[in-house]
């Protein structure tokens, strides 16, 4: 009788953001669940607490990432710095790998640490790549070279997205795009159409005309592992103190009747889409938990923009929100 191989050694590199950095480790603790070793390589931001793990193998790259780069609205400007900044540490540290353990299964890279791909290649090993987000994203990024508006439209259309959302995302798209923009897309797409499998934090339930489309535009087989945070046990992975005094509020709120927002780890947004945000929700007149992360807009003090702000709140006071708003008179 042969003797059975073990699954392997896998290499997973993580993006130091939090809506990539928690899905990847979900995926991480699926995969050694069904006996594959895991080694994660992260950079030295938001680098996670290894102590919380101690079934995987961290080892930390430099990124050399600037305050202002982190602060600044310019998001394709920072993907760009961060493969750059990391293309070079993460091959001397995957070669290494290589050299002290052996054999390396396959290396499983967030689609947006897309330098990944190309060191695969290089070191001829297997290069997956995961999409922590939904498969019609991937349908944007391979319509991104369309300049026809309906043919883009065409290409993408499904429930997931309707036309009106498209008009609009295709605008924000093609309107005055940034040289890093531009190299942003070219390089992400490039990288996918090479890689040897993708991975999208989804399930084909979801995303019925999505999924069909993705698998056709894309060469590389894809499998829909997902939703992840359903499919790994609780892990804890935030970049910030939890603050858990809403779910006293939240278990007493009906099934199904709160709106959740929340606008990611690196997003900014100006006052005037603040307040037009805020009023929504007011006017929604459902309960609703807001997240607002440190930094995520300016102090507005006592401008008329924090007035009006307090007022949607205070207009909104029967909800919660993990909102403090301090207005100076």
């Amino acid at each position: 009788m042969e003797k059975q191989q073990k699954p392997g050694h896998l290499v997973l590199v993580m993006v130091p953001f939090q809506g990539h950095i928690t899905p990847m480790l979900q995926l991480a603790t699926i995969l050694h669940s069904k006996g594959f070793s895991i080694t994660i390589v992260h950079t030295e931001l938001n680098s996670p607490n290894p102590s919380d793990y101690p079934e995987f193998t961290f080892v930390s790259i430099p990124d050399k990432l600037t305050k202002s780069q982190l602060s600044g609205k310019d998001a394709a400007g920072l993907f760009q710095s961060l493969n750059k900044n990391c293309a070079a540490p993460l091959q001397q540290c995957l070669q290494k790998i290589m050299n002290s353990q052996g054999h390396i299964a396959a290396i499983i890279y967030d689609t947006i640490m897309f330098c990944a791909q190309a060191i695969a290649d290089d070191l001829r090993l297997p290069g997956m790549t995961l999409r922590t987000s939904s498969a019609t994203m991937l349908l944007l990024y391979n319509a991104f070279p369309e300049l026809d508006e309906r043919d883009f439209i065409s290409k993408i259309e499904s429930p997931e997205l309707q036309p009106l959302q498209l008009q609009r995302f295709r605008a924000l798209l093609f309107q005055n795009p940034t040289e890093a923009m531009v190299e942003f897309r070219a390089t992400f797409l490039n990288a996918v159409m090479c890689s040897s499998a993708i991975i999208v934090n989804s399930m084909e339930f979801l995303e019925q005309e999505a999924v069909p489309k993705v698998k056709k535009f894309f060469p590389a087989p894809t499998f829909t592992i997902g939703p992840l945070h359903k499919l790994a046990p609780t892990i804890c992975s935030s970049l910030l103190t939890e603050d858990d005094k809403c779910i006293c509020w939240l278990n007493k709120q009906a099934p199904e009747s709160v709106i959740y927002v929340s606008f990611g780890s690196i997003a900014s947004i100006d006052k005037e889409e603040l307040i037009e945000a805020a009023w929504g929700l007011a006017n929604s007149e459902r309960p609703f938990l807001w997240v607002v992360r440190p930094g995520m807009w300016v102090d507005f003090g006592a401008t008329v923009a924090g007035i009006q702000l307090w007022r949607v709140f205070v207009k909104g006071f029967r909800c919660y929100a993990s909102l403090s708003l301090e207005i100076n008179t």
